[in-house]
């Protein structure tokens, strides 16, 4: 008996070619539109992933402000978890944008989360920079005779 579906742990080519279609029009978006919440303005947002799901009716959003810039200010957001909330608050408004510049059959419903690979990657760097590593990583300099 012949398999019909195709059993994979990761998404697919279809769900990966999406997602990055998507995360493209949501960069433009966050430069170029005028968002409805006044906060967002003073705030530059990354968007470093979108995951789409199987039948790409939704999409999460990993996001975070770049620099910080705006967070905790009094015209800016105060923090990312402010940042999420207001996203997710506006997300209608930013899917009409969405579905304005997508070709696809359905515009995914928006879920926005936080990215955290900047702060997984400072922390791998945190133990790479420490002493007890470096000195395992560093090789000994050892003479070699060439003559």
């Amino acid at each position: 008996m012949a398999k019909r579906f195709k059993t994979s742990k990761g998404p697919s080519q279809r769900q990966l070619r999406a997602g990055e279609l998507i995360r493209h029009q949501l960069v433009e978006i966050f430069q170029r539109e005028p968002m409805p919440d006044p906060k967002l303005d003073k705030v530059s947002i990354t968007v470093s992933e979108v995951k789409a799901s199987p039948d790409l009716r939704n999409a999460t959003a990993f996001v975070s402000a770049l620099g910080n810039q705006g967070l905790g200010t009094k015209k800016g957001v105060r923090d990312e978890a402010d940042l999420l909330k207001r996203l997710n608050a506006i997300s209608p408004v930013i899917r009409k944008f969405l579905g304005a510049r997508l070709e696809m059959k359905y515009t995914p419903e928006l879920h926005f989360s936080a990215d955290g690979s900047f702060d997984e990657a400072e922390k791998i760097d945190r133990i790479l920079e420490d002493r007890k590593v470096t000195q395992d990583t560093t090789v000994a300099e050892t003479p070699r005779d060439d003559a």
